[in-house]
């Protein structure tokens, strides 16, 4: 997907390696951009279900096996929601991270789930030093994990305009893994989050990011005050410019629109000169 396909590529042309990355169509401008920026080989497929065969999961298994036949050096494929790899980096990586610099004084970790690589590894890798560490799940609307954990159905309400993230399965990287808490985040509550930090905090950061820590708001009120909860902030809101950061486009999404976003200047230019 997105940015996992554009870290994919930076690594790829540092080693020689051709880069084909495979993405639904819906994905915003701003990330093809940087794929093809990047040197990426760009394949842009409808954004359909998991269960179609045309799912950009499934046709980028089939794509690579296609190559691994055809070219003279073969192909991997990253199979970046079922490849335990990723969960695995952030059980050595991650989580380690965190309590170190946290001197392991965490009380809870959150975040929400594309692969589930992060959420599951960091949970496992945090939670083997520390059984007590409480895990949480952060799931926009139109995803069904939070139903999955709840109720023990799959079962999806709403839509979110996130990238990336919400998930409609348990994938490879998340078998095995339960978590304390389990919240679904309205993009409302997202954007006010996103559109906050960029005002007080000069961070402009994309829907992920917000939901996270949106979550992470919701985890910290549950466990009540004193306590250190860790979340991610995991993509930059260049990257979303066309949509999360398009007054039309949150219009059209009947999302909420702060007046920075519109502000025009009253600045008078001093020229000096005649223009």
């Amino acid at each position: 997907a997105g940015n996992t396909g554009i870290g994919l590529t930076m690594v790829a042309k540092t080693l020689g390696y051709r880069a084909v990355i495979v993405i639904p169509e819906t994905q915003s401008q701003e990330k093809k951009d940087a794929l093809r920026l990047l040197g990426a080989e760009l394949v842009e497929v409808p954004a359909v279900p998991y269960r179609n065969p045309d799912n950009y999961v499934k046709v980028s298994g089939r794509l690579a096996e296609q190559m691994a036949k055809t070219e003279p050096n073969g192909a991997v494929w990253a199979n970046q929601f079922d490849n335990v790899a990723n969960r695995l980096a952030h059980v050595e990586t991650t989580a380690p991270e965190i309590w170190r610099d946290t001197n392991g004084k965490v009380d809870g970790f959150i975040c929400a789930v594309g692969s589930g690589g992060t959420l599951a590894g960091t949970a496992a890798g945090l939670k083997a030093r520390n059984k007590d560490i409480k895990i949480g799940l952060a799931d926009p609307l139109g995803a069904a994990l939070y139903s999955y954990y709840t109720s023990g159905e799959f079962k999806a309400e709403g839509s979110s305009i996130t990238e990336g993230i919400g998930q409609g399965r348990v994938t490879v990287n998340l078998e095995g893994f339960t978590p304390d808490f389990s919240y679904q985040i309205p993009d409302a509550d997202a954007l006010d989050v996103v559109f906050d930090l960029v005002t007080e905090e000069g961070l402009c950061l994309g829907g992920s990011s917000g939901i996270n820590i949106a979550g992470a708001i919701r985890l910290a009120r549950d466990l009540g005050p004193g306590h250190t909860i860790v979340t991610i902030l995991c993509d930059y809101g260049n990257r979303y410019q066309s949509k999360m950061f398009n007054p039309e486009f949150l219009r059209s999404k009947d999302l909420p629109v702060p007046r920075w976003m519109e502000a025009k200047t009253n600045i008078s230019v001093p020229f000096e000169g005649n223009h």
